[in-house]
């Protein structure tokens, strides 16, 4: 049975100083974090860099991560691109490999009519076994995929079982837990809104800043499950900081760059991304700073 956890990392794509994929070390960040409590990882998604992978480069990853964690923490791939045919290779591939579950963005650029969605959404489940996740962030894709796009796909293909919510709106994230049937869980795709995002019935979160503050994110999910809401709300507030300044620049750029500050050497990002000047995170270090004071005034409190 398919292991469900409420905080699914969408992990970053190492490279070493000659720029090359490093899986090893996105073996050793994934076990560091499933430590704190990520519960899952998707690999090879926006966080990761897809739109810079080779097939080779994603396998290595997958398998890489695959092989470092226990057996029923899920791994997921990124298949989702703006071609069907595209995306259901990748699905084919990612299936092959062992992966846990399939993220499906929704098309960027091309912009399809709902039907067009809907069919993109259950050819790719129909070709693999595993279940499929739908990814809605029309910041990033230009289109916004509706509700009654995600019912009617479900309705076509059952794999098809959960949504990554990521349109930055509580609203949206009301809508979509309004209308979707009860077996399609829903993750918010936005960390500011974790809180929101669960008051109103979302399972869980895929999250980069997980990254940073893994243990963070878990308490205050506990906080909210256990009927605490002062502190859940505390949690919220101290890492609010963090997640609008994670985000400040095109992602994964931030969260790169603060885990280069820690140590971690995940090395820069690929073209058209490029790595900014450190003056420009001095806000983010400080705001990270923060929360691990925050966390230890927190636990005792």
């Amino acid at each position: 049975m398919m292991n469900w956890p409420h905080i699914i990392t969408a992990l970053i794509t190492p490279y070493d100083p000659l720029g090359r994929v490093n899986p090893e070390k996105a073996a050793e960040i994934a076990l560091t974090l499933w430590g704190q409590g990520s519960g899952g990882f998707v690999v090879a998604g926006s966080t990761g860099e897809a739109y810079a992978l080779s097939l080779d480069e994603r396998r290595a990853l997958f398998l890489q991560v695959r092989a470092a964690l226990p057996a029923d923490i899920p791994v997921w791939m990124g298949v989702g691109t703006n071609d069907t045919r595209s995306s259901i290779e990748l699905t084919e591939a990612a299936s092959a490999w062992g992966a846990d579950g399939m993220l499906v963005v929704a098309p960027y650029y091309n912009r399809p009519p709902n039907d067009g969605l809907k069919t993109h959404f259950v050819e790719i489940a129909r070709h693999t076994a595993k279940p499929v996740m739908i990814y809605d962030v029309p910041g990033r894709t230009g289109i916004a995929v509706l509700p009654e796009v995600v019912v009617d796909a479900h309705r076509q293909a059952e794999n098809i079982a959960a949504v990554k919510e990521a349109a930055g709106s509580v609203a949206c994230l009301t809508a979509m837990h309004q209308q979707l049937p009860s077996d399609i869980k829903l993750y918010a795709g936005d960390d500011a809104l974790l809180l929101p995002a669960l008051a109103v019935g979302a399972y869980g979160i895929v999250s980069v800043v997980s990254h940073v503050a893994a243990p963070h994110m878990t308490a205050l999910i506990e906080a909210f499950h256990s009927g605490h809401l002062r502190q859940a709300l505390s949690w919220h507030e101290s890492l609010w900081p963090v997640c609008q300044l994670l985000f400040a620049q095109s992602n994964p750029i931030p969260v790169k760059w603060l885990l280069n500050r820690l140590g971690w050497e995940v090395g820069g990002v690929r073209p058209p991304l490029v790595m900014l000047d450190d003056h420009h995170f001095s806000a983010l270090w400080a705001s990270y700073e923060r929360i691990q004071s925050d966390r230890s005034a927190l636990n005792a409190s």
